[in-house]
């Protein structure tokens, strides 16, 4: 199934927002493929909003907001691994996240991003990305109602939560952040509907 599908390659300097693939979820598929398409075309059109920007763009917020689309990427890539890799099937978190101190930063997704160049934030989402879809392929064809390895802590969450569960938010999370990489893409340089 991965192989039908465009993650495609992450964000780059030098790289035109049209060069990055995104294909559009198909109008009629299984639970499973729908679900997957949509993270899938989100995935894609937060590249296409980082694409060809510099580093300092990638830095840059737009006020009164501090986020940034540099953040933004760490962030996501951070969501991948608590979500696929430490949720569904109980890893560890993988690096950079399993030696982060969230007591004395919970934000450092966000905040620690500013000291990474393009290229790193790159391949961190691209790794975490790839890790989620090779996770995602051997696990769903044992169904969508199949529950996480690791519940989540945090207040709302402490009951059942399953692949679909996972899948759902994961969509909520990226259509949400996309937004805002519209805004903060329209702010940069007046780029719209990438």
């Amino acid at each position: 199934m991965s192989s039908e599908r465009t993650t495609g390659p992450g964000p780059t300097i030098g790289v035109r927002p049209d060069d990055v693939p995104r294909t559009d979820p198909p109008p009629a598929a299984d639970e499973a493929t729908m679900l997957r398409s949509f993270v899938d075309f989100y995935r894609a059109t937060i590249r296409r909003q980082c694409a060809g920007l510099t580093a300092e763009q990638l830095r840059t917020p737009h006020p009164p907001s501090t986020m940034t689309l540099a953040g933004m990427l760490k962030h996501l890539a951070y969501v991948e691994d608590v979500w696929f890799s430490v949720r569904l099937r109980g890893n560890d978190p993988a690096p950079p996240w399993d030696t982060v101190d969230w007591s004395a930063d919970r934000d450092w997704d966000w905040n620690s991003a500013l000291s990474d160049t393009p290229e790193q934030l790159t391949a961190l989402f691209d790794d975490a990305v790839a890790a989620s879809e090779r996770i995602l392929d051997e696990v769903v064809a044992g169904g969508l109602d199949q529950e996480v390895a690791r519940r989540p802590a945090h207040a709302g969450h402490g009951g059942a939560v399953t692949l679909r569960w996972i899948l759902v938010h994961m969509v909520e999370e990226y259509s949400r952040h996309a937004g805002h990489a519209d805004l903060l893409r329209e702010a940069l340089d007046g780029a719209t509907d990438l």
